[in-house]
């Protein structure tokens, strides 16, 4: 039996106007097997938690650079909670200063990437994550 590929769903929450990161990021998670949806610019946490159901997604990747992590984060996250697809597994990445990182953790995310990670370390958190 094949195995089945990690489905991951890219989102750019708030009012980002730049995506290249996160195109980036969509590029490389897929040369590495993995299915991905990317939602495009400008997502409400409704839309992110609504496409991420839909898409049975196994990771949900917030790309983030406007300084509205502290706001559109948690909102996913209760979201996610209230639909109960809290089993999803959300990652970010982005401009999240590091005295926020604790806080985002908290709320059950469970990687912040900074500018600079690799593809690669992105791509080896998520197999962990999903295939332990």
């Amino acid at each position: 039996m094949a195995e089945q590929k990690i489905k991951v769903l890219i989102a750019k929450p708030g009012l980002d106007g730049h995506d290249r990161g996160a195109r980036v990021i969509a590029r490389g998670l897929r040369e590495a097997g993995m299915e991905v949806v990317y939602t495009g610019l400008r997502q409400t946490p409704e839309q992110i938690v609504r496409a991420a159901i839909q898409e049975d997604v196994d990771v949900i990747g917030l790309s983030i650079l406007s300084g509205a992590h502290s706001y559109l984060f948690p909102e996913i996250m209760e979201r996610l909670k209230k639909e109960g697809a809290d089993d999803i597994t959300v990652i970010a990445g982005g401009i999240i200063p590091e005295q926020d990182v604790g806080a985002l953790k908290e709320l059950g995310v469970k990687m912040i990437f900074n500018p600079g990670t690799s593809i690669q370390e992105v791509v080896d958190f998520i197999k962990k994550e999903i295939q332990g």
